[in-house]
């Protein structure tokens, strides 16, 4: 059995993390960091905890923390780990960090994205995205690894098969997004007021999203070239759910009889099912079948479907996650596992709930 601890425990994020690690077989919670909350018990900020958690909270401390774990997770917001990671910590302890701050590879576009100085940009390098059905190995060998964000999770898993393979033009890429509020964070904010979200749906960060380099970068190591996508993310009034529909120009490609045409139902579904046939986390749906957030809720499953648009040359591609789950704790989990030579599916079996 490994310990861990949880800096920004009482976040949603965090909070998901809580609920999910007290199910796994292989790991203690030793520490539940929180700035907030300092000395208050964990079950007085989460009632679901009562008699579960008889923790208080902590301060977030990440050295003296990285002591007495084996792995921390930081659910915390962008610049707090690469305001304080440092080679010690990263010796004493293996890091997940859900934030963005270790994510992309070139600082420029990190501070252009974020309005923020990244203070510890030698750690980029090392740093693995977190993806575990494209980068797997890496992971397993990982000090540091940057967990997707909830989008990036959604639209890169759904588009990249197919970019991999060529069957898309990657900068026709269009990526029309729907999540829930929970994705904001757990911070009282004016736009996420019952009486805002209520019966309303609304576009937000319009071609300025700070998950859009995320996914360029990221299907861009897919495509073998730099990529330029739009994506506009929407707020819709529900607590959980990424629902992604992506839209790219198909390819032709040549068949049997030596023409060229665009791929069909057939050759399409053989590109999904080659790379994700044997992954456990992501089910590609049935002929017709599109993706819907309310099966996947609760769970670290990625559901896939995809319609060919044969009279305007393009595919739509629809991915269905838990944002709080399959896009950030529930990953989480699934990258520590591989990590720490765990299955990886422990502590992560969960049904989808529903209703």
């Amino acid at each position: 059995m490994i310990k861990a601890g949880i800096i920004g425990a009482t976040g949603y994020a965090g909070a998901e993390l809580v609920r999910l690690l007290l199910g796994h077989r292989e790991v203690e919670i030793k520490w539940y960091g929180s700035r907030s909350y300092i000395d208050e018990k964990y079950a007085s900020v989460y009632g679901n905890m009562f008699q579960l958690v008889e923790d208080t909270c902590l301060d977030d401390n990440i050295e003296e923390l990285s002591r007495q774990v084996d792995v921390i997770f930081t659910a915390t917001p962008q610049g707090f780990l690469a305001g304080v990671l440092n080679e010690t910590i990263l010796e004493n302890a293996r890091v997940v960090d859900l934030s963005a701050d270790y994510r992309l590879k070139d600082v420029n576009v990190y501070e252009q994205w974020y309005k923020i100085k990244h203070r510890s940009p030698q750690f980029l390098e090392e740093a693995v995205y977190g993806l575990c059905e494209v980068n797997r190995e890496k992971i397993r060998r990982a000090r540091l690894v940057a967990n997707p964000g909830c989008y990036t999770t959604c639209s890169i898993l759904t588009a990249y098969p197919l970019v991999k393979e060529g069957l898309v033009a990657p900068n026709t890429l269009i990526v029309d997004a729907k999540s829930g509020t929970s994705g904001a964070g757990r911070g009282a904010k004016l736009p996420n007021l019952f009486c805002e979200v209520n019966e309303n749906m609304k576009a937000y960060g319009v071609a300025s999203h700070r998950h859009t380099p995320e996914i360029e970068e990221q299907l861009g190591y897919a495509a073998g070239e730099e990529i330029i996508i739009s994506f506009t993310p929407h707020l819709a009034p529900m607590n959980r759910g990424i629902l992604a529909t992506e839209y790219a120009s198909l390819k032709k490609i040549e068949q049997r009889d030596g023409t060229y045409a665009y791929p069909s139902y057939e050759q399409v579904k053989a590109v999904y099912d080659k790379y994700y046939q044997k992954e456990y986390f992501v089910r590609v749906l049935e002929q017709g079948g599109y993706p819907q957030t309310k099966w996947v809720e609760g769970s670290n499953f990625a559901d896939i479907g995809f319609q060919i648009d044969e009279r305007a040359g393009r595919i739509v591609m629809m991915g269905a996650i838990d944002n709080l789950v399959k896009g950030a704790a529930g990953q989480a989990v699934q990258n520590m596992n591989l990590m720490f030579g765990f299955e990886e599916t422990e502590g992560l079996k969960m049904t989808p709930i529903f209703p």
